[in-house]
Parts: C-alpha cells; structure tokens; sequence
C-alpha cells in the first residue's frame, strides 16, 4: 500500500453491538482499506471507528459505511451525552504517507457527493475542506443537532454542501472534511458533579478563552458501576497544547474543589509523538529531542 490516508468517522451508536458490528463490517470486507480499531462508548452512544487505505479503499468504505449506517441508526430514537446531528456524525480524512492535504480535501469532495447521492443524507463540507468560514468549526455545524437541523438547513447560510435543503428523516446530515491529526481524551473526576465538570471544560476550552486547539464539554456518565463526571476533549493539536498541560490544568481546578481526577481514557488512536511529549513534560527531559532521542524513530 503506497499511498495511506486514514478516516476516523464517529458513528451515533454505542450500545448495539449488532449494528455497531454490522457498520464496521463494511470497512472490513472493503478491498484497499484496513481496519485499525473501533471503540464504543455507551454513555455518549457513539463509536469511534479507524481505518486506512490508498484513496479509492476509503472512498468505498466510507460510502458504503454511511449507507449502512443509515440503514440501522434511527436518530428519532437515539439518546446519548455526546451532541450529534447525523447517524455517521462526523467523517474526517487525514493524509498519512503518499498523500496530501490537498489529496484529503479533494476525497472529501467526491465522497460527500456520493453520500448525499447514494445514502440521501445531506453533507456539509468542514475544517480543511469548508466552504466558509464558520464552516471550518464542526460544533457551528452541529448547533442545533438532529433535532434543529430540519429548520436549521432551511437558513440562508446553512443549505449543506451536498444534498439540498434538506435532511434524511432519520440518518439526519453529517460532516465531511480534512483534518489534522485529533487525539479525543476523556479525564473523569472522582465526583458526580457535572456542573464541575462543565465548569472545568469551559475553563480549559479554547473559545472561551482557555488553550488553543482545545475543545472540551462536560458530561454525566457511568463508570465503575457509578454516575461520575466527565471533561471530555478533543485536542485539535497536541503540539501546541500538550495532553500533560491539560491534565495538569483539569487536576488543579478539581482539586480546588476538593475533587481529584480518577483517570484518563483515549478514544480511539493517538499518535506516538503525543505520549511521548506527555511523558517529556513530566519527567522534564533537559533538551529532549523527540526525532533523535526515540528508539523506534531510528528502526521503524
């Protein structure tokens, strides 16, 4: 395989292990495309799933995923802490070897056209690939969510990208878009104070006035058989803020509360590099270089 692009689409279903299996089946039996892993959480009712593949593999699979996804996921009926606005909510593409940002855009296109061609739900284009400006931030794109989106698709700036002014009655619309690499981490509070939670994330989130690349939300959710509450992030580039420095932040203003943070969880994959800067910035490496200084940098 020459050229690899990767796809990380979050699907509205968490809890069926039936239908979550029957849509990563689709990347499965996809020929150019490989599955990397898929992760579900019942609390949000949403999955994480992750493949690659040269450009014409991602474009069936992805195809082909929305179609099923359409098929099984009633979003009329769907309940769950994570906002969503379409049975595939959000399908990015990120160039890994042999390919571009330009190449991801490009495949955006022509798979967001297919969708709203072959599956009937709408699409609008988002980050690298928008078409406007307020396009570029997927959370713009979702206000409202399923249940506003009949109405909101109607306004004058928000007719999707592909599909009309419309919405599929029970798939909804979706975003569609290249993307930097995003690492999702969830750090859950030994309390069940979700007005903490949601406190801290809007402390810590970039749009108000936290650190950049930050979008966080908190939540109510179940772990070890009790309610607790979440910070839930998406960090858009762990260059620029570091998964350490938004730990550290989040156990700091807990634990000015009284409360102290029970663990961390990563959804989905992450890249090497950004452990690794975590693992730099606690044991505060004097000069670390992270391309001469990693063992596998030099073998793999």
């Amino acid at each position: 395989m020459a050229q690899i692009i990767e796809s990380i689409p979050n699907i509205s279903e968490g809890q069926r292990k039936d239908v979550i299996e029957a849509c990563v089946d689709q990347i499965r039996t996809t020929a150019g495309c490989t599955l990397l892993d898929y992760s579900s959480d019942p609390a949000h009712n949403r999955t994480v799933i992750t493949y690659i593949g040269d450009a014409k593999g991602v474009e069936e699979a992805s195809v082909k995923l929305v179609k099923k996804a359409a098929e099984l996921i009633d979003l009329t009926k769907h309940v769950g802490e994570h906002p969503r606005m379409g049975a595939v909510d959000v399908m990015p593409f990120l160039p890994v070897k042999d390919a571009t940002t330009e190449d991801c855009i490009e495949l955006s296109k022509v798979v967001g056209k297919r969708i709203a061609e072959e599956a009937g739900v709408p699409v609008f284009l988002y980050e690298n690939s928008a078409t406007r400006p307020e396009r570029q931030n997927l959370v713009k794109i979702r206000k409202g969510q399923f249940e506003g989106m009949a109405e909101k698709v109607q306004e004058e700036d928000w007719e999707p990208d592909f599909g009309g002014r419309r919405i599929h009655p029970t798939a909804g619309v979706m975003a569609v878009g290249a993307r930097p690499p995003l690492v999702a981490f969830n750090i859950n509070l030994d309390t069940d104070d979700v007005e903490l939670a949601k406190e801290i994330a809007k402390t810590i989130r970039e749009k108000d006035g936290g650190f950049k690349c930050v979008k966080s939300m908190g939540f109510d959710v179940v772990a070890h058989g009790r309610q607790i509450a979440q910070v839930s992030c998406n960090m858009t580039n762990f260059e620029v803020t570091s998964l350490y420095t938004v730990t550290e932040k989040v156990r700091e203003l807990a634990a000015a509360k009284g409360v102290k943070v029970l663990e961390t969880e990563l959804i989905g994959l992450c890249p090497m590099k950004a452990l690794i800067e975590t693992a730099q910035q606690y044991l505060n490496i004097e000069g670390f270089d992270y391309d001469k200084q990693v063992l596998e940098n030099h073998i793999l």
